[in-house]
């Protein structure tokens, strides 16, 4: 049996994750500032208490786990805020600063921590966002969140090289224009249908596509 992890596991794209990993017989351990009532109906194993954003509950994770292998870690913790556009504005740079630490730093706390605990053929996916891709931005403005998750990918690009070595694949990937709390239940496509597409490219992961840059529905998307 697969042992997964997933952080933000409590509601959207996480709680969706966990429910179909569930479905399909893995081990979920499940990872969360807080449950929630959906989450704990599901029966994984919940560890709560861990904030991305605080170095210390990240650090004292791994105890918690245990001696146990992790064969998928997936950083999906991640927070969006929309009015950090005027950084003159009280109370922006803090707004940014907070997406830079959940976004992109809290990815690589995670997974360092865990490293110990990961398997030599083990995956890692980080939930990012097209919104980070420079090329592909034709509308400008997101500053904190389109530069938190330019950041993360070049993050995870550097964990794919380093961790190489032990066999282990690193992707970056786009969840969609996902109806969650943190579009204020806009998108396209609901957080079931992401979660499917986000596993999906997950299970082809190998060396060979290390490093890459992926729409949850399976197209590469640029830099």
């Amino acid at each position: 049996m697969n042992t997964t992890l997933v952080t933000g596991a409590n509601r959207g794209i996480g709680l969706a994750l966990c429910r179909q990993l569930a479905e399909r017989g893995d081990h979920v351990v499940a990872v969360c500032r807080s449950s929630s009532p959906e989450l704990d109906a599901l029966g994984v194993e919940v560890i709560s208490g861990v904030d991305v954003d605080d170095p210390a509950t990240v650090a004292a994770l791994p105890a918690r786990i245990g001696d146990r292998r992790i064969d998928l870690l997936i950083n999906n913790a991640g927070v969006g805020r929309w009015n950090s556009d005027n950084l003159l504005e009280p109370g922006t740079i803090e707004e940014m600063l907070l997406q830079y630490r959940v976004n992109a730093i809290g990815p690589v706390l995670v997974t360092q921590a865990l490293l110990p605990l990961l398997a030599d053929d083990a995956r890692v996916g980080i939930v990012t966002s097209r919104m980070g891709s420079v090329a592909d931005n034709t509308s400008g403005g997101s500053f904190g969140y389109r530069m938190s998750k330019a950041a993360v990918n070049i993050a995870g690009k550097s964990l794919a090289i380093d961790l190489r070595e032990r066999g282990i694949a690193v992707a970056l990937l786009h969840p969609g224009y996902v109806r969650t709390d943190m579009t204020s239940d806009r998108g396209d496509v609901d957080t079931a249908t992401s979660a499917a597409g986000l596993l999906a490219r997950l299970d082809e992961l190998d060396l060979e596509r290390t490093g890459g840059f992926w729409h949850a529905k399976g197209e590469a998307l640029p830099w």
